[in-house]
This record gives structure tokens, C-alpha cells and sequence, in this order.
């Protein structure tokens, strides 16, 4: 085998002719001197369609590709410029490389996949590469990728939830695909104008073909699926709903408590140790202790409780009747969720009405939030349908994020998400 040969089966270079391999004493590189093949040459760099020659541009460039052992390899070869009829003058295409891209394909596809696996800043020093070239490679990746995929293929359910991926209110809006489970759009935001960015995406034929949209009782996505997608049963999530009734819980067992440290504190001997004849602790004390740790046994599924927070559950019953009746009506809402659709709809109603006269303040939001969302509640049971695959992958996207470390650019943090979780991962490359 010649050594050009050879060297074009290492860098695996298709459509590229091998003019020569020096080394450079000084920057310490392999550098491969190559040029397209004939059938290649003076073509567009971004649609790649037959252009007119326009000049030589900047003379000789180069571009990275992976390392042999320890050193570093480089192409290079000239950059001419063409005159496109639809971009105008742009760089002539290069078979082996993306357009505007400084390294090879081969070099970005493992850059693409190791940040898949691993944090950036390990990927940044195995590559050696800085990190803004990683998100670069990672949003040219991505877009090659989207281009040449149809993400809205057999789309018809669809979940649509919001997840933080940095401070000071930073979100992201994530659409799930329910039959498959893989994440087919994000978009920067949580506003009625991300929203309907999607379904802009989608089409208005593709729109058509959506049945049911689930999502939480966010009144900007309500607003847009109900805009774009008239026809579609829009579905609530019932955790979201346990989780109302847990709030609410929360809420009154912070408000007792504090009412009972009023109690304790007006109640108390003062400060310092008590005397040896002092009488025991006050029951303000003591019912302030238990109030405190029974947080858990409030929240937790009776089913789940242990001894310990089956007591101090039992104590609150006899004790305290609208800690109690508050509780009553959490595990009562969450008993509704369970029926059948046949008897869902009469327990709704009939909760709603208890939750109403109890005079409990929170649980009597509460009952006029769920009656707001009575439909889309009553659509997850009659559809056995929910956001818990939006939630699950809203779980991946804050690892993938946590994971990376050191993505601070949105866009390049959505071509990472959608890499991992859309099913379209970049192959390494020389694999099958």
C-alpha cells in the first residue's frame, strides 16, 4: 500500500486526494497536505450545489483531526471561494470537514460523543480543545443532524413541561414524545412565544395529527395548545395535582406549627438551665416537638409510613382536627385519581364541594384550582395518561446539565440534550 493510501485510510478521508505528510519541528504536528477529489470541487460549502469559482480566498487553511498516539495531525490544503446562486460568496465545500468548521468530521463526531458520556471540561483536555470550540462542535453537529432527520415523524401525544437548567429563572420548555419516550423539542424560555415557537415548527398539518397533549396547569401552554391545536385532548398531570394537595397540606401544618411556638414561647420559664424540682416540659413543647417531625408522615403514602409515623399520625387525629382534616382531604383527592373514569367524575365533584365547606383556607384554593382543571383531570384517568415521562426526562436534562459542567451557552446546551435524548446520537467514528 502507497503511504498517500495509507494515510487516507488512517484519517479516514473519502472523496480526498493525499498530496504529502510532513512533520512541523516547530508547532509539533503531523500536517497532511491534502485536496478533493475532482468530482468534488467548486461546490457550495452550505448546500454543496456546483458554483462558479469566485477567487482563491485567504490562502491555505487548516483543519484538526484526530490524533495519531500522542500528536497532533492536521489537514491542509486551499480554501477557495465560490459564488453560490442561493448564499452568494461563500467557501468552497470540503469533503472533509462541515462548513465554518475547523476540524475534520471524524474530530467532531468523538468530540460530539464523548461530551454524550462524560463532562466537558474532561473532553476540552482529552481533545485538547477550549470549551467554546465544544459547544461550537456540538450545535454544527446537531444541526447536520436535525437536517437530515424528521423529529415529527408519527408524532400524535405529546407532553410539553418547563425545566430550570440554571439560576435566576433560566428555563428551558422540553416536548416529549409519548410512544417513544424521546425528547423531539426544546426551546429557550418559558413564555407563550417558545411555546408556539414549537407548534410553528410542527406545522399546521402536523398540528392536525396531534391527540393528546399533556402538561402541567401552566396557563401559557393551555392557552397555546388550545390555539394551535383545537382538536386535541389536553390532559393534566396528576402528580401535579397530588402535588397541589401536598403544597396545601404543607401549608397548614406550617401554619399550626407556628401557632403553636406563639404558644410555646408565651408558655416558657426563660432561659437557662431549669431547676432540679422544675416541673416537666410544657405540653406547648412537646406538641411543638411532634408537630416538627411529622412533616414526612403528612406527606408520605399511608402504605409507605413506619411505626414511628404511624404514631405521630394517630396523635394528630386525636389532637388537632384540621391538621387532620387537612390530611383527610390530600389522601381523599388522591383516592379520586385512582377510580375507574366512570366514577372519577362524581368523586371530583363531590371532593370539590367537601374541600369548599371545610373552611380551610389553602384547600379551599385548592378546591378552585381543581375545579379549573376538572377536564384535563378527568381526560389523565379516562386516558390513563401523564407528564411522567416529561418529568423523567426533565430529570436526564438536569444530569446531562449537571454532568456536562461547563455549558453556559443555551444553544450549545440544547444540542447536547437533544444528542442524548432524541435517539440520534452521534457514532464514533470508524464504527458501523
Amino acid at each position: 500500500m502507497r503511504d498517500v493510501s495509507l494515510w487516507r485510510c488512517l484519517l479516514g478521508l473519502e472523496d480526498t486526494v493525499v498530496e504529502r505528510v510532513e512533520f512541523d519541528q516547530h508547532e509539533r504536528v503531523v500536517v497532511v497536505a491534502v485536496r478533493p477529489a475532482a468530482r468534488r470541487r467548486g461546490r457550495c460549502g452550505r448546500c454543496r450545489a456546483p458554483a462558479a469559482g469566485y477567487d482563491a480566498g485567504r490562502g491555505r487553511r487548516r483543519w484538526r483531526t484526530l490524533d495519531c498516539a500522542t500528536t497532533q495531525v492536521v489537514l491542509e490544503a486551499d480554501a477557495p471561494r465560490v459564488r453560490c446562486r442561493v448564499h452568494g460568496v461563500v467557501v468552497a465545500h470540503v469533503p472533509w470537514a462541515r462548513h465554518r468548521a475547523r476540524s475534520t468530521l471524524a474530530f467532531e463526531d468523538q468530540v460530539a460523543w464523548l461530551v454524550t458520556k462524560t463532562s466537558l471540561s474532561t473532553v476540552a483536555q482529552l481533545m485538547r480543545v477550549a470549551w467554546r470550540t465544544v459547544d461550537a462542535i456540538l450545535t454544527r453537529v446537531w444541526a447536520e443532524i436535525a437536517e437530515r432527520t424528521d423529529l415529527f415523524e408519527g408524532l400524535s401525544r405529546i407532553g410539553i413541561d418547563e425545566v430550570s437548567w440554571r439560576r435566576n429563572q433560566r428555563y428551558l420548555l422540553a416536548v416529549v414524545d409519548h410512544d417513544t419516550g424521546h425528547l423531539v423539542w426544546v426551546g429557550k424560555g418559558n413564555t407563550t412565544a417558545t411555546a408556539q415557537s414549537f407548534f410553528d415548527a410542527l406545522g399546521p398539518q402536523r398540528r392536525a395529527k396531534i391527540t393528546h397533549i399533556s402538561a402541567d396547569a401552566a396557563p401559557y401552554i393551555a392557552k397555546v395548545a388550545a390555539k394551535n391545536c383545537p382538536e386535541a385532548i389536553r390532559v393534566a398531570d396528576p402528580f401535579h395535582v397530588v402535588k397541589w394537595a401536598n403544597d396545601a397540606l404543607g401549608e397548614v401544618r406550617l401554619q399550626v406549627w407556628r401557632e403553636t411556638r406563639q404558644l410555646a414561647r408565651a408558655n416558657s420559664r426563660g432561659r437557662g438551665r431549669a431547676p432540679a424540682d422544675a416541673a416537666h416540659e410544657y405540653p406547648a413543647h412537646k406538641r411543638l416537638k411532634i408537630l416538627t417531625r411529622s412533616r414526612y408522615a403528612l406527606w408520605k403514602n399511608p402504605e409507605n409510613l413506619t411505626p414511628h409515623q404511624q404514631t405521630r399520625l394517630d396523635w394528630i387525629a386525636k389532637t388537632d382536627p384540621r391538621l387532620w382534616r387537612a390530611y383527610q382531604l390530600k389522601e381523599g383527592l388522591r383516592a379520586v385519581l385512582k377510580l375507574p373514569c366512570e366514577e372519577a367524575a362524581a368523586a371530583l365533584d363531590a371532593w370539590c364541594d367537601s374541600a369548599r365547606r371545610c373552611r380551610i383556607e389553602q384547600f379551599v384554593d385548592l378546591a378552585r384550582m381543581v375545579t379549573d382543571q376538572r377536564g384535563p383531570i378527568l381526560a389523565a384517568i379516562e386516558h390513563d395518561l401523564s407528564n411522567a415521562i416529561s418529568e423523567s426526562v426533565n430529570t436526564r436534562i438536569r444530569l446531562r446539565n449537571r454532568i456536562a459542567f461547563g455549558i453556559k451557552d443555551p444553544d450549545a446546551l440544547i444540542s447536547l440534550l437533544m444528542l442524548t435524548l432524541s435517539g440520534h446520537t452521534p457514532a464514533l467514528p470508524g464504527r458501523a
